[in-house]
């Protein structure tokens, strides 16, 4: 959005980070119990942002990313196990783009260094997924 724009009420309607969703509700649409959202939060897979009320609040991409470990669950993969393959299975997927990234770059002609400034945001830590340690286990993992 430019700069001086005045964002619209439906620009929240779009953004896949707006934490637009009860625990209740979002445990309906995966077709899970709070608990299991309250589950895989402790095991800090997601963190779910707070109303002022102090009131979990779910955003679509912790929707993905819960309705993905329900399945790894309900396939009968344990909660921390399912969490921690979730994580991996993220850094992965930011791996190979940034190595898609990099070769797209050696291949300029112009030689550049890439601007990722504007990918910061688009980062699985900038939407309630664990990323530290890219590459030692997480707490999670540790259990």
């Amino acid at each position: 959005m430019p700069p001086g724009t005045k964002p619209q009420a439906t620009d929240r309607l779009e953004d896949d980070d707006y934490p637009a969703y009860t625990m209740g509700r979002a445990a309906e649409m995966i077709g899970a119990t709070p608990g299991f959202l309250r589950a895989i939060g402790e095991a800090r897979l997601i963190t779910p942002l707070r109303s002022e009320g102090g009131h979990r609040r779910y955003s679509r991409y912790q929707l993905r990313i819960a309705a993905r470990a329900r399945e790894l669950v309900d396939s009968g993969t344990p909660i921390d196990a399912a969490c921690r393959i979730i994580i991996l299975e993220d850094q992965l997927e930011e791996a190979l783009r940034l190595n898609e990234e990099l070769r797209r770059n050696t291949a300029d002609p112009s030689g550049g260094p890439a601007d990722t400034s504007e990918d910061a945001g688009a980062s699985a830590e900038g939407r309630g997924v664990p990323t530290e340690g890219r590459g030692a286990p997480t707490e999670a993992a540790d259990r």
